[in-house]
């Protein structure tokens, strides 16, 4: 059993294709497919499946793939340690945030802080509405995750770092029904077009289940995973939206975009740092993990963040 045979397995699964592999990995096709059939052997089991549109993983294939990504990456690590004997605290730790969260405004902070207390530790960050960061998190893919929702989830456990409301973000010019205090009704917003995250992201789920629950039916007029695209709509006056404040108040412009809060019913949802339970954490993933948790609850706590609570 190689590990560049495994990982060359890995390889084909991601890009689907025995021959787009092959030419990634500089390797002859028939060689890989005969790596692949040593591999059906040695497990006795078939692995994939192959067709027109190229190759899927079979349910064997699938569990291989995920032990093969966290062998991989335990692997990586152990390299990294050895060779740089800089001690445990080096490598690179991979952290997703969710966007339209307030995992992504973390990001800054968390890179400043880590890059002045641990700078052995090249930090991976990435934001993506395509990716599910909980199945990363659980092969191994990523280290953590900062998402919405709080499990309870096979394979991953979930820290809860704050629960956070979400807020009407409208163009300046647009008249909403509000009292003195900027508060918005849900039942006076169902004839304003609104711009939206697709309906697999969290924050979007939340959306739907208030407006079904008090039996109103949203004016969604499109679905946005820009930020500046979504801010430079609002601010044209195409749309308004629904956001954490944490989120909001990034693309709020002042004198063109305005926050109230939403009332009957508050939308909230949980944040959580979401982190693998089969996959051992080393030193540097660990001492990551600790950083995010205290300045994520220490950023709840302040009064910068209207509408959100710290979790303990």
């Amino acid at each position: 059993m190689d590990i560049r045979r495994l990982q060359a397995f890995v390889k084909i699964i991601d890009l689907g294709s025995i021959s787009r592999a092959a030419d990634l990995l500089n390797i002859a096709q028939p060689a890989l497919s005969q790596q692949l059939a040593a591999l059906e052997s040695a497990f006795r089991q078939k692995l994939v499946i192959r067709s027109k549109s190229g190759v899927t993983p079979t349910i064997a294939g699938s569990v291989l793939y995920r032990h093969v990504q966290i062998l991989s990456k335990q692997f990586d690590r152990a390299m990294v340690e050895i060779t740089q004997g800089a001690g445990p605290l080096v490598g690179k730790v991979s952290v997703g945030l969710s966007p339209y969260s307030a995992g992504s405004t973390l990001s800054v902070e968390l890179l400043r802080r880590i890059r002045e207390e641990l700078p052995g530790i090249v930090l991976h960050l990435t934001e993506s509405f395509d990716d599910i960061y909980s199945e990363l998190v659980m092969t191994g893919r990523l280290d953590m995750a900062v998402i919405h929702g709080s499990g309870p989830m096979k394979g991953v456990s979930f820290t809860p770092l704050m629960k956070e409301e979400f807020f009407l973000l409208a163009p300046e010019a647009l008249a909403i029904p509000h009292d003195g205090e900027n508060t918005v009704q849900l039942a006076d917003i169902t004839e304003i077009p609104l711009l939206v995250p697709p309906k697999h992201n969290f924050v979007r789920k939340a959306i739907d289940m208030a407006f079904m629950r008090k039996g109103l039916e949203p004016n969604i007029v499109a679905e946005i995973e820009a930020l500046t695209t979504l801010q430079g709509a609002i601010q044209e006056g195409i749309g308004s939206t629904i956001l954490p404040w944490s989120v909001a108040s990034r693309i709020a412009v002042e004198g063109q975009s305005r926050i109230y809060a939403l009332r009957n019913p508050v939308i909230s949802e949980n944040v959580s740092l979401c982190i693998p339970e089969l996959v051992p954490e080393t030193e540097a993933s660990v001492a990551v993990r600790e950083r995010l948790i205290e300045l994520a609850r220490a950023m709840a706590s302040s009064r910068n963040w209207p509408g959100t609570q710290a979790s303990t």
